[in-house]
């Protein structure tokens, strides 16, 4: 984390340079089984501050304390025997001074926790950001995005609650607690004695919902990640909605997820419901106890008047710490389950990006790619359980057979020179983007071997190996931010507004860039939803020809463009893949007619490869689909043909 304090001090020189030490702690050390052990690790770096805000707490209680004795002192003392009125101003300022000394300890109380809170939210937030972009490929093919939004975000949250209210307010309350009940003690052991008579009633109800709640929170939040879920899939896929007019039946599962998380809530609700009458009712009926009794012993002369105003000021000091204990022991079982499903992603296992031969990164690569018998499988997608209590041992009629890996590819081996172009042709499902993915290494393959340049893949850094791999995608995705910021985003380096215009240009995307008004400061929708098809994926290989990668990666990358700009694109990669080898994934055999190899794809297999030429002589696969696509262009041809007639 030494390199996100240095990031943090160069966007941000105003830092405090303590503070700026504390965010950099690695909050992986602080998973622990125990929650509340894992809580306090957490605080590392702020334990000193949280700990004056504590400390401030027992100093405003005792202030208080004070306040009644001195006032037990005036009403004794001056009032009833009508002596030491003299004593009245400097009484006075005596109460001045402790309310001042209550109102300034509580004042630091106040920010110091307040900064703890804050604190170890920025830097747990900054972390999961961190982290999350660290965790392997295979993680977030597995995890639903709302979730993980709904972890970074509410739960988050309820951990800083816990540390702004509910932790310090477990240190107020006994603090006051502690300072009152040891005064009315020593004052009067009686009335001392029946402050308390409640306590273990209080503990144990406050034990029992804590359980309760603990529960039903847990299933709140993974109930309210799952609406996260929904709206985030609705809003990402608004197009495919609205294209399908499906909007009634995603309104349906949208308010089926909301009422599943109503009931929860409703639930919870009526637990705290339940929780504060109760509470109340015995609290209340616990001072009105110790106030009569005290009132009764004071009428019969066993303590003075001054005794029992103090008194009865101190016992609401006692009961009212006692109530509110319980409700906080109830909230903090909601920072208990957020810390549990913040850990669980702090607790995975980061993607290694930097490990391997590191002199590999000083030579230059030239791209040479062969598989020799490579076999993959996908992990199966792991069961999730959304409570503790869920989990149970199998029993005996359950199968303890565990899931079987998914293969996707069998034995695949071919051989591509460097500057050469492959061409995987398939269908969907039949291995052409898992061979991307094994390249990329967002995936380890099983059995084989995977060669660059004669090396074996996994001595590359994944860091420096996707630096040398440029990447278009049949869907791209791009930023809300300017056009300019989004051609440039992979380059790593400052660019020139030169090396700009070239990328757009040799992209088929410049003339269009200077028709809007802001030019390439133009700033587009999420996803480039003000941009049509053509204009975004344009904008994406202008984006991976400025990386000016050894190694390009088409996935039917000219597949969102009309015939002309196709022509246009395709004229400018020709140009800039010389000498550089790609892999172009397609769908269209008229795509991949000029690649130096073509692989055709079944099943996880390679069933044909060659070049066209020597394909398009073969019976099989290949054939069969180029038959079938030349016939339906010449359909096409003939109907247009018969309407321009």
């Amino acid at each position: 984390m030494a390199e996100n304090s240095l990031q943090l001090q160069t966007l941000n020189p105003e830092l405090d340079r303590h503070f700026v030490k504390q965010l950099a702690f690695d909050l992986r050390q602080a998973v622990a089984q125990n929650r509340l052990l894992g809580l306090w690790q957490m605080m590392t770096g702020f334990r000193g501050l949280y700990l004056g805000a504590l400390l401030s707490i027992a100093i405003a209680a005792a202030a208080r304390t004070l306040t009644y004795l001195l006032l037990q002192y005036v009403i004794d003392n001056v009032f009833t025997t009508g002596e030491g009125l003299a004593q009245l101003p400097a009484l006075a300022l005596g109460f001045v001074a402790l309310a001042a000394c209550e109102g300034f300890f509580s004042y630091l109380r106040g920010i110091w926790s307040a900064r703890t809170a804050e604190g170890i939210t920025v830097r747990l937030r900054n972390y999961l950001f961190d982290h999350i972009q660290r965790l392997s490929f295979a993680y977030h093919d597995h995890t639903q995005t709302g979730e993980l939004i709904q972890r970074a975000t509410s739960d988050v949250d309820a951990l800083r609650r816990f540390y702004a209210d509910q932790a310090i307010g477990i240190g107020r309350i006994v603090a006051l607690f502690v300072i009152n009940f040891t005064m009315v003690l020593r004052m009067n052991t009686r009335l001392g004695l029946l402050s308390i008579v409640i306590m273990p009633a209080v503990v144990i109800m406050s034990y029992f919902f804590f359980g309760k709640v603990t529960k039903a929170y847990d299933k709140y939040q993974s109930q309210e990640a799952k609406v996260s879920t929904a709206l985030q899939e609705n809003l990402s896929g608004v197009r495919v909605v609205k294209a399908f007019a499906r909007q009634p039946y995603e309104i349906d599962k949208f308010e089926k997820e909301n009422w599943e998380q109503y009931q929860l809530g409703k639930r919870l609700l009526v637990m705290h419901s339940l929780y504060w009458p109760v509470s109340d009712i015995l609290c209340s009926g616990q001072t009105l106890l110790v106030m009569i009794t005290g009132a009764l012993m004071a009428m019969r002369g066993e303590i003075t008047l001054g005794t029992y105003i103090a008194i009865s000021g101190m016992v609401v000091w006692i009961v009212w710490p006692l109530r509110n204990l319980g409700r906080l022991i109830v909230q903090v079982s909601t920072g208990l389950v957020s810390y549990r499903r913040v850990a669980d992603i702090l607790a995975e296992d980061r993607e290694d990006i930097k490990s391997g031969n590191q002199a590999l990164t000083e030579q230059p690569l030239l791209g040479e790619i062969t598989f020799q018998r490579v076999n993959f499988a996908y992990e199966p997608t792991p069961v999730k359980e959304e409570t503790e209590e869920k989990k149970e041992k199998p029993t005996s009629t359950e199968t303890a057979k565990q899931p079987e890996p998914i293969e996707v590819l069998h034995n695949i081996s071919f051989h591509v020179k460097s500057g050469h172009t492959v061409a995987l042709l398939g269908s969907t499902g039949s291995g052409k983007s898992s061979i991307v993915n094994l390249l990329l290494r967002f995936y380890d393959y099983q059995e084989g071997r995977i060669l660059l340049d004669g090396v074996d893949l996994r001595e590359y850094p994944r860091h420096y190996l996707r630096q040398q791999i440029g990447i278009v995608e049949q869907e791209p995705f791009l930023f809300s931010r300017s056009i300019r910021e989004n051609i440039a985003y992979g380059v790593g380096r400052e660019v020139t507004e030169e090396e700009v215009i070239e990328a757009a240009k040799a992209a088929a995307v410049h003339e269009v860039i200077l028709g809007f008004p802001e030019g390439y400061q133009t700033i587009i929708g999420e996803k480039g939803v003000t941009l049509s098809g053509g204009q975004r994926q344009r904008i994406a290989i202008a984006r991976t020809l400025l990386k000016n990668p050894r190694l390009l990666v088409m996935d039917a990358a000219t597949s969102a463009v009309d015939t002309e700009t196709e022509m246009h694109i395709e004229a400018a990669l020709e140009r800039l893949m010389a000498n550089r080898t790609s892999l172009v994934i397609a769908h269209r055999i008229q795509t991949v007619m000029n690649a130096d190899l073509i692989l055709v794809l079944d099943k996880g297999r390679i069933v044909q490869q060659g070049t066209h030429e020597e394909l398009v002589t073969q019976e099989g696969l290949y054939r069969q689909t180029y038959d079938l696509q030349v016939k339906i262009d010449e359909e096409v041809e003939q109907e247009v043909a018969g309407v321009l007639v």
